[in-house]
């Protein structure tokens, strides 16, 4: 408990001795989620055992703000229920921090922010917090931030290092190494244009596990919004370049397309109907480079279905993806529900064991979800999915089987309490 007494003296200190009108947030929070998995990611097998768990994250947030000055701590814990015996003496890393970060503002519509931070933008596709993973992501950045009424822009930067060095740069860490990009956002009445330009540095290691330089790859779109009474349509399309993260240093060469349109029947009712393309590699007739789209960094869970078949660490450098999608949600008196459907075909062609090309259906997975709260601070949501495969999704996963039911049962409690305190 170390820890949070340090950090609760600190921002008390922030508060106490501030000279402005201030404000101190705390925030608790409390997940555990227990799911069934029996062909979650994979088809599953006619002998397969499902496997059934619970995993929590268990946060505590710290928000100090002034006139000039936001800071934010935020330590969390995520573990497996039993994955530590009764007696543990430490806790094995399972505790660390996953936001600590300050912005500064330079002047009324200059602001700079430096830190341990999550990163989100827009839709989430290509840069999200990811927050349904139970650790989510945080980016170690550099960002300089400009607002005003009607239009944004940031500027990101990150370089990132195993430890501090006396020579080179070398980098090991299962993660990028530099990263830079440009999001700029406009708001009219009835519309929305984002436009993203990353550029994304991985080192690359050769068989020794030594470092022998770094590959970039350059992600260049943006994403349309548009609401015209009732109709909400939403268009994204983005363009992948640059080297691949490897010796070789493949060239890239692939694009992503996306479009849904959203219409509000009433009564908290509404409809989507969209799709979704990410280009990939042909293996009947390859081309010599990458045309595989890469997400990167965005929150995945969030597309392609929710049984994380597609693109939540795996499916990278495949065949790509075509996605077409129906869904149905309705929200009454903080009642949520949905259900939707995915249909999904590979971009490019698959081959078989004996190199001959197979159906480009993958299979179709029906998602539904609801979520209510239970009183204020304490909410429960769970959901049901299955996915019917094909013989090429067990082809292209080298996994599972068609003949075995593919399914996938959760529910989640959220236990959130906070409050604030404000001084001037």
């Amino acid at each position: 408990m170390k820890p949070f007494k340090i950090l609760l003296a600190g921002l008390l200190y922030l508060l106490t001795f501030s000279p402005v009108s201030a404000q101190l947030q705390f925030e608790f929070e409390v997940r555990p989620r227990t799911e069934y998995r029996h062909g979650f990611k994979t088809l599953a097998s006619p002998d397969q055992d499902p496997a059934f768990f619970t995993d929590q994250r268990t946060r505590f947030n710290g928000l100090f703000s002034d006139d000039n000055i936001t800071v934010k701590i935020s330590l969390q814990d995520v573990r497996v229920w039993g994955n530590q015996s009764q007696l543990v003496v430490g806790d094995g890393n399972l505790t660390s921090l996953h936001e600590g970060w300050a912005k500064f503002n330079i002047s009324p519509k200059f602001a700079f922010k430096v830190g341990r931070q999550e990163i989100a933008y827009d839709d989430q596709r290509i840069l999200g917090s990811v927050g349904w993973a139970q650790q989510a992501r945080s980016h170690d950045a550099a960002i300089l931030m400009f607002q005003d009424s009607t239009f944004s822009g940031h500027l990101g930067l990150a370089f990132n290092q195993n430890s501090p060095r006396l020579f080179s740069t070398d980098y090991t860490v299962k993660n990028y190494k530099a990263l830079q990009y440009l999001w700029l956002h406009k708001d009219w009445k009835q519309a929305n244009l984002s436009v993203l330009v990353l550029n994304n540095g991985v080192q690359v290691l050769n068989d020794n596990g030594e470092a022998v330089g770094t590959n970039f790859s350059h992600t260049l779109g943006g994403r349309f919004g548009f609401k015209l009474g009732k109709f909400q349509i939403n268009s994204s399309a983005y363009y992948q370049g640059g080297k691949q993260a490897n010796v070789q240093g493949t060239r890239i060469n692939a694009l992503y397309t996306g479009a849904d349109l959203t219409y509000g029947v009433g009564r908290g009712h509404s409809f989507t109907l969209g799709g979704e393309i990410l280009s990939g590699n042909n293996q009947m007739n390859p081309t010599g480079e990458n045309n595989a789209f890469t997400p990167l960094y965005g929150t995945n869970h969030k597309f392609n279905g929710l049984m994380d078949y597609f693109y939540v660490g795996n499916h990278v450098n495949n065949v790509g993806l075509n996605d077409l999608f129906v869904k149905w949600g309705m929200k009454k008196s903080k009642f949520n529900s949905g259900i939707q459907l995915h249909f999904f075909t590979a971009n490019e062609a698959i081959a078989d064991e004996a190199g001959k090309e197979m159906s480009s259906y993958l299979g179709t997975e029906v998602d539904i979800t609801t979520s209510f709260p239970v009183t204020k601070g304490v909410g429960v949501a769970a959901g049901y999915s299955h996915m019917f495969g094909s013989d090429s999704m067990v082809t292209l996963k080298n996994a599972g089987s068609t003949d075995a039911t593919s399914n996938w049962v959760w529910m989640m409690v959220t236990i959130k309490p906070s409050f604030k305190i404000a001084t001037k």
